[in-house]
């Protein structure tokens, strides 16, 4: 890998309605992974599948994307979606 691969966390919204919080360094090939069943354990069960990636963000360092997937892990359901809202409201993409 280029030391200058940009690194990213990632978020799935899965068919049954979960999250799932990710790490890769190539976001649409992760995707379809996931939606192929040979992603993470957590989304080849077909109940999850198809997933949508709702979330990403860019970090210089695979340390740094790690820890924010580590942190998001850590939320309750109702703090990971009062995360992902206020992302997309610093984003200006609030509906």
């Amino acid at each position: 890998m280029a030391n200058n691969a940009v690194h990213y966390f990632y978020v799935l919204l899965c068919a049954d309605g979960t999250f799932y919080g990710g790490y890769t360094t190539e976001p649409n090939r992760r995707l379809k992974e996931h939606n192929e069943g040979i992603g993470a354990k957590y989304t080849r069960l077909a109940s999850r599948r198809p997933v949508k990636m709702i979330h990403t963000e860019k970090f210089a360092t695979r340390s740094e994307a790690t820890k924010a997937e580590y942190a998001f892990k850590k939320l309750s359901r109702l703090k990971k979606e009062i995360y992902l809202k206020q992302q997309q409201k610093n984003l200006g993409q609030l509906r």
